[in-house]
């Protein structure tokens, strides 16, 4: 479901079909999408992951996905840079008045006024410089950190806020930025204010974020600040940051449709425009596709949104590797390990990862029994996947992709 060539490009042709229509994707062991907007009725029984080439998942039913064990991958990071260059142009926007006078120049132009009234009417858009300001970068990952280190090159000063920053995201901060102990600290004395973090339903007093920046944090606000917006619309509260724009100075750039604020003088809505550059979705797909691929080929969980990152060392020579996924209760690891002894097979490396309601297991397994015989691979994949609560099971070994089974509703589907 994916037309991006450089990502396609990255299954080769003597192992993967790839076929890049919605209506052709019948029978896919895998699917990569953008914007499409995923329906489950589209998840054929033969689907083995799914891959947005983006770091948002809301157009893909997730939870559903997780029920059925199918792991959901995204792209973080893939578009950091692309995102980062607007929220610097928001600031430029935010300070300089630059969109009312693309605007008013063209209405002189048409007028034909424009060579006689340039040099009067400027003072209509006078705004101030970047350098020296200070700027609260709330979220520190990706995007985040790459806008402060950028800021500070810029001359501004940086304080971030994000009480998930690890010592990795820390080291790829400026030396000198203060870190806030809250986001009512970071924006109090900020002159603009970048928020870079997800969106999670609920508000913040359930564990969400919708409408984080809210009436309490606005209030925090210096009286000409400029909010830059660039994560999600329903982070900011539209009808106190109307408030706030009704009562001062102060800006705010989204990259989001906000009904409330799209014609507000002191506002400037763009059209989702973060991540639409060739580069980034040139890296998205590539990143994607790579995903993918090591998870069909080796078993490997890197940036998935439902599953636990899992790796194991490589598979040993002659050694069969097998995947199972299943509901997360207890009893699941010692039911498959029971399989595997009833059948007299030794298991030379193992992982059990878990997730939420889900939990992912990697074995690799010696090819033949105690006593020399071979393994009967086919009687043990359906044993396993009949198991009560395991959702699916592979086998990896030849073309990428086969040996794959799916428990759907107590039938067995291979």
């Amino acid at each position: 479901m994916n037309k991006n060539t450089q990502g396609l490009a990255q299954f080769p042709s003597d192992l993967y079909e790839v076929k890049p229509t919605e209506w052709e994707a019948n029978n896919a062991h895998a699917l990569l999408l953008r914007s499409h907007k995923l329906q489950e009725e589209e998840v054929d029984v033969t689907v083995r992951a799914i891959a947005r080439c983006g770091a948002g998942t809301n157009n893909i039913p997730v939870v559903r996905m997780t029920e059925m064990g199918i792991p959901v991958f995204n792209t973080p990071g893939a578009n950091a840079n692309a995102v980062k260059e607007l929220v610097l142009c928001g600031m430029l926007l935010g300070s300089r008045r630059i969109v009312d006078g693309v605007n008013h120049m063209k209405d002189l132009g048409a007028e034909g006024l424009a060579r006689e009234r340039v040099e009067k009417d400027k003072a209509m858009f006078g705004g101030r410089e970047i350098r020296g300001k200070r700027l609260a970068v709330i979220g520190l990952g990706h995007i985040g950190s790459s806008t402060a280190r950028d800021a500070h090159q810029l001359g501004m000063e940086v304080v971030g806020y994000d009480p998930g920053l690890n010592v990795e995201a820390a080291l790829k901060l400026p030396r000198n930025m203060d870190l806030a102990d809250s986001i009512s600290s970071a924006v109090s004395h900020a002159d603009y204010i970048s928020i870079n973090i997800p969106y999670i339903k609920g508000t913040p007093e359930e564990g969400g974020t919708h409408g984080i920046i809210g009436a309490d944090i606005i209030h925090s606000f210096k009286s000409d600040a400029v909010l830059l917006n660039f994560a999600r619309g329903e982070l900011v509260d539209s009808d106190a940051m109307k408030a706030f724009l009704d009562s001062g100075n102060g800006r705010y750039v989204s990259d989001f449709p906000e009904d409330a604020l799209w014609d507000h003088p002191n506002a400037v809505i763009l059209p989702h425009l973060g991540a639409s550059t060739e580069e980034a979705e040139d890296q998205a797909a590539a990143m994607a596709a790579d995903t993918i691929r090591e998870y069909i080929e080796t078993g490997t969980i890197r940036n998935s949104v439902n599953f636990p990152a899992t790796e194991l060392p490589d598979r040993p020579a002659d050694a069969i590797r097998m995947t199972v996924v299943t509901k997360n209760k207890p009893g699941m690891l010692a039911h498959l390990t029971s399989a595997f002894g009833k059948e007299d097979l030794n298991i030379i490396q193992q992982i059990n990862h878990s997730r939420g309601e889900v939990a992912y297991n990697v074995l690799d397994i010696d090819p033949h029994t105690s006593d020399g015989h071979p393994v009967k691979l086919k009687d043990l994949q359906r044993e396993l996947t009949m198991l009560d609560g395991v959702l699916s099971s592979r086998i990896l070994f030849g073309n990428p992709g086969a040996g794959y089974a799916r428990n759907v509703d107590g039938q067995y589907f291979i």
